[in-house]
């Protein structure tokens, strides 16, 4: 049985138009799907509001209390609620959630050598039996935002591609899974000034002589990064584009294991 895991970017969320078009496509995705969602453009605008400093490294927010405060409110709040009363209209039967929810996803506070990124986590575990039942039993469609905890109550900023690649390895398991990253460019650029310069397949080589040349660099080194280990630990195909490659009708980057 197929399941699609999709996370939706910042960029996709805070325009209420192309959000529409997205979660419609969402949507009318045949079989199960999980969708995980990030948000970190409107936390950002959010804190900058409170005076609350925004601070990132390599393409990762460094998340002090005050930080941690603005995202819970948004991304587990705001924006998780928004997107999951949307897919009701479309009659997706969401229920939205963080990792704390049911216990399904763990993290570890993320070491501070040598970068202190605060309240970050990365993932420990995940109930890849309880969301099975999620899906499979209940016919719900889990709708996860950038937060896990660790345990003993403390939540923990979890980057969304992270949890998106940690659902999609723990749920081949039991499915054939494939995993898209769905953000506002077309897929990974060769070159960062023209929008066409699609890489339409990308192996791990590729990306490791990009990434030397700093022809990818930013938030875009973490997905990738992601995206590999996804392919490497049995998800079926991972995919990087735009909102339009969930219907078929655009260009986009495949992830592939070699050349």
């Amino acid at each position: 049985m197929k399941l699609n895991v999709v996370k939706i970017g910042g960029n996709v969320i805070e325009h209420e138009e192309r959000l529409a078009v997205f979660l419609k496509a969402f949507a009318e995705l045949e079989g199960l799907k999980i969708l995980v969602h990030g948000g970190g453009k409107e936390a950002s605008l959010m804190a900058e509001k409170l005076n609350i400093p925004v601070k990132m490294i390599d393409g990762r927010r460094c998340t002090d209390a005050d930080t941690l405060t603005v995202i819970t409110m948004l991304y587990a709040g705001k924006i998780n609620k928004n997107i999951v009363a949307k897919l009701q209209a479309l009659q997706c039967n969401a229920m939205g959630m963080s990792g704390a929810d049911a216990n399904l996803i763990l993290s570890k506070k993320r070491t501070s050598k040598p970068i202190d990124f605060g309240w970050v986590g990365d993932i420990a575990s995940v109930d890849s039996a309880a969301i099975r039942t999620l899906l499979e039993n209940l016919k719900i469609t889990p709708v996860f935002c950038a937060l896990t905890h660790d345990g003993s109550g403390q939540l923990l900023n979890t980057n969304a591609d992270s949890i998106a690649a940690a659902l999609a390895v723990s749920m081949a398991n039991f499915f054939t899974v494939e995993l898209w990253y769905c953000f506002e460019q077309n897929g990974v650029l060769k070159n960062r000034e023209n929008p066409d310069s699609i890489i339409e397949k990308i192996d791990f080589n590729t990306y490791q002589n990009l990434k030397n040349e700093h022809l990818i660099t930013d938030g875009m080194i973490p997905k990738l990064d992601n995206c590999f280990h996804a392919i490497d630990q049995n998800v079926h195909a991972v995919h990087i584009g735009s909102l339009e490659m969930l219907q078929g009708a655009t260009v986009h980057t495949t992830i592939i294991s070699n050349l």
